[in-house]
């Protein structure tokens, strides 16, 4: 276990300014893509002062029965006691690197754990301290909104020649829906490589569910313009596309995104360049265009943790991601001047909502012999997601 010692930023770190918005900060609801808000028993209260020993009792009983996984967007309340932290797909594959685990502990959220239980083993089990934590963006591409679109695909006479991409942040049943219909899963760090391999396959791509991250593969890796990319809006009829429209692109991309990069806009790179001369701007993939094209660089989460790892000492950086990143990244980095691209703050809404007392709550029903909040996928569904997970790890440097 990782030590449970929090850092502090360094003292050059400005807060960003409070959001008005409970929902940021984990403290309200969001009915339309929560799986469930309460626990199935007794949640101990956030101002208990013994939580961190009672996890840490909790942990030591469970002993090798357990292994935690810490998302990087996790507080660091939780991150604290993590065996592992990473982006999704490098937990679910170090969840499955360890069979000896009776339990995987999933601290992120909903999609993330189903990866973990569609790679680990049936003796295994993914437990998730919140049922609460989902992703809207997961959340914005249902399965029958996805057979819908394929049907519409169909009714155009495109389907045979399109080729899905779903990014590793959807659920298991479009993970699903993909390996059915010849496609493959991507991670932001690969996505070009996915692309490049679907275009190899057909004429075009859905992408899916983020229409950011696929946007800015196609046109800033691949050389696309934005002319031949289409947003394909599951509300509207026909996707809100004429079919001679859908006919022409090379990227059909899904009405959806984060609710967290989706935030940052071409005027934060602007008053934080004007604020800090020099500074360098590295955004998310998963930015809107308009951001990631004035900015300096562009990286996965754990390419942005890489590049700052690597900068020179006293250089500026401002960073386009989830908060509880940044601000360790500033406390991991102090020879470094890190800032938050945002004034305001920007966390991710659900991943926060796994604070100590859902993971204590979790650790103790573990070491008492209950099995809480596990989360399950049929057989059916993990095989084919699994079918396409292993399309994306037969291409070069998966």
């Amino acid at each position: 276990m990782t030590s449970t010692t929090h850092n502090e930023p360094p003292s050059g770190w400005v807060d960003p300014e409070p959001s008005p918005l409970l929902l940021l900060l984990g403290q309200a609801s969001d009915t339309g893509s929560e799986r469930g808000v309460d626990c199935p028993g007794a949640l101990p209260a956030p101002s208990d002062p013994d939580l961190v020993a009672r996890a840490t009792r909790a942990k030591e009983a469970l002993g090798g029965r357990v292994f935690v996984l810490g998302h990087h967007y996790q507080r660091d309340e939780v991150v604290a006691f993590a065996d592992v932290t990473g982006d999704s797909f490098k937990l679910a594959r170090e969840a499955a690197a360890r069979p000896e685990a009776e339990f995987i502990v999933f601290c992120g959220v909903h999609f993330m754990a189903e990866s973990a239980d569609i790679l680990t083993g049936d003796h295994q089990k993914v437990v998730l301290p919140d049922l609460a934590a989902g992703c809207s963006m997961a959340d914005m591409a249902g399965i029958d909104q996805v057979e819908d679109a394929w049907r519409t695909l169909e009714e155009v006479g495109i389907a045979d020649s399109t080729i899905p991409v779903t990014y590793m942040n959807s659920t298991a049943a479009i993970k699903a829906f993909t390996g059915r219909n010849r496609g493959t899963i991507c991670t932001s760090s690969n996505a070009e490589t996915s692309l490049k391999w679907a275009f190899e396959q057909g004429e075009r791509v859905l992408f899916l569910p983020d229409q950011h991250l696929g946007r800015n593969t196609a046109v800033m890796k691949l050389g696309l313009s934005l002319d031949d990319c289409v947003v394909f809006d599951p509300r509207k009829p026909g996707g809100g596309v004429t079919p001679e429209r859908l006919r022409d692109a090379r990227m059909i991309l899904w009405r959806g995104h984060c609710s967290v990069h989706g935030r940052f806009t071409p005027q934060n790179v602007d008053d934080v360049r004007e604020r800090i001369p020099g500074v360098n701007v590295i955004v998310h993939p998963e930015c809107r265009n308009e951001v990631a094209v004035k900015a300096d660089a562009i990286g996965s989460t754990e390419g942005i943790i890489k590049t700052i790892a690597a900068a020179e000492p006293g250089s500026a950086w401002a960073v386009g991601t989830e908060l509880n990143l940044v601000k360790r990244l500033a406390s991991q980095f102090p020879d470094k001047r890190i800032s938050f691209l945002d004034k305001t703050v920007c966390y991710c809404s659900t991943m926060n909502r796994i604070d100590l007392p859902h993971f204590t709550w979790a650790m103790e029903s573990l070491a008492e012999g209950r099995l809480v909040n596990q989360i399950t996928v049929d057989p059916d569904t993990a095989h084919w997601a699994r079918v396409a997970l292993d399309r994306m790890l037969a291409l070069p440097g998966a």
